[in-house]
């Protein structure tokens, strides 16, 4: 199991406000007072409805719109009116309230924001612009977060992240790869954040970003040894690759036909179980290992294919009962025979003998 310890996000309107990274002009109209509101989801809502006293769905954490279409009702309305729309509406204790296309608002808006203490927010942009611009950093500011025990490493554009017991050989794998060109993002602790449509990206912890620890050697500044091309800042997991210490009582899978996943932050991720032990050309195999990934993204499952084959080839479609396949239905082989020969299994050859190996 990967070791997570999660951590909860919370984002403040006067937060927002002042975010060099929103990359739009936000001027607080009224409510200063109320710039300390939690802001809760990530989309943003329009309050149309909202004006004529229909308040059903509207969630006061989210952050509220007016745009051109509810600054021309109001308009239409006499200042009476506007207050009261603005009473029921600013009355409902909203986190922050944004007027679009740079329109002062209606003195009754300025002053029901004022007296209930909530953020009035005039933006330049139009509807449309504000909206990206806000969901844009609401996504980045308020996506789930977890830390993660392992190390990241970018294989052919492949991020792996290598997970397994302290001292399996996580930290010296990561190195072999960085040698053999490869990219490090992160050692020891991965900071991972969800992302829209499933996915899961990591990050070295700002601490120890471009740094590795090798027992024997201590600490090491990669970006220094190696230079910017061994290093990457952020990437996304495609691959869980836990280590583990082999063991001649443990059958691991020789075919790969059936898939692994290990759930990070909701979103499923495949996993892959190496054992390690002393003569594995670890470098390679977990090169091999990112470009089969690239290749099952493309749509080739070898193994499967593999498997295909022999059932379109070795056995008659006659001899076959309806529904039959000759794909193994779990993963690896039966036990191991301590002497002897191969035993000839119904799909091959089963395991290889102490004496073979």
């Amino acid at each position: 199991m990967i070791d997570e310890e999660r951590s909860a996000r919370t984002l403040t309107t006067g937060e927002i406000v002042a975010d060099p990274g929103l990359g739009i002009e936000l001027r607080v109209a009224a409510g200063e007072a109320g710039l300390g509101r939690t802001i809760a989801h990530t989309r943003i809502q329009k309050s149309g409805l909202a004006l004529v006293g229909h308040f059903h769905g509207l969630v006061p954490t989210r952050i509220q719109i007016i745009g051109e279409t509810e600054c021309s009702y109001l308009s239409g309305l006499s200042a009476d009116e506007r207050r009261q729309a603005a009473e029921g509406y600013f009355g409902l204790g909203l986190s922050c309230v944004v007027v679009t296309r740079g329109v002062e608002p209606f003195p009754e808006i300025v002053a029901c924001a004022e007296a209930t203490g909530t953020p009035l927010v005039v933006s330049r942009e139009k509807s449309s612009g504000t909206i990206t611009a806000i969901h844009a950093l609401l996504d980045d500011r308020l996506a789930p977060r977890t830390t993660l025990h392992g190390v990241l490493v970018d294989v052919y554009g492949a991020g792996l992240l290598l997970t397994g017991a302290s001292s399996i050989g996580k930290s010296e794998c990561a190195l072999d790869l960085v040698l053999r060109g490869h990219r490090l993002v992160a050692d020891d602790v991965v900071e991972c954040d969800y992302r829209p449509p499933g996915m899961v990206f990591g990050q070295a912890a700002p601490l120890l970003r471009h740094h590795i620890e090798i027992r024997g050697l201590g600490v090491l500044n990669i970006r220094d040894l190696f230079g910017v091309t061994a290093i990457r800042d952020r990437k996304r997991i495609d691959v869980v690759v836990r280590l583990v210490e082999w063991s001649d009582d443990t059958e691991y899978d020789r075919m790969g036909v059936d898939d692994r996943y290990q759930q990070v932050l909701g979103v499923s991720v495949r996993e892959l179980v190496i054992p390690v032990r002393p003569g594995r050309n670890m470098g390679s195999i977990l090169e091999i290992a990112a470009r089969n990934e690239l290749l099952r993204d493309a749509g080739h499952h070898a193994a499967r294919e593999f498997f295909a084959r022999l059932e379109g080839t070795l056995l008659p479609r006659s001899a076959l009962q309806e529904g039959e396949s000759i794909v193994p239905p779990v993963v690896g082989f039966g036990p191991r025979s301590d002497a002897g020969p191969p035993r000839r299994t119904e799909f091959g050859f089963g395991p290889r003998s102490e004496r073979s190996r």
